[in-house]
């Protein structure tokens, strides 16, 4: 979930990889996405190992506190 209201990026930028990807896996504390709220780029990082099942926030849109950005299925 969104920590924080601010805009959804999957990558550090337009030109890097995106940090993750649907049906690859992850291991707590990777950095799966960054939020930006005024000016500072936030790094988020899962609670738990898993695969990635879903992405709902799109990269570059708003994202309200609470909402849910990345689904992952846990091993």
């Amino acid at each position: 979930m969104a920590p924080l209201t601010g805009v959804f990026y999957t990558a550090s930028s337009p030109s890097a990889d995106p940090f993750i990807t649907l049906g690859e896996p992850v291991q707590a504390g990777q950095v799966i996405c960054i939020v930006e709220a005024m000016k500072v780029f936030n790094e988020i990082k899962t609670e738990m190992s898993g695969v990635v099942v879903a992405i709902p926030a799109q990269n570059g849109q708003l994202v309200q506190r609470g909402e849910v950005l990345v689904r992952i299925k846990p091993l």
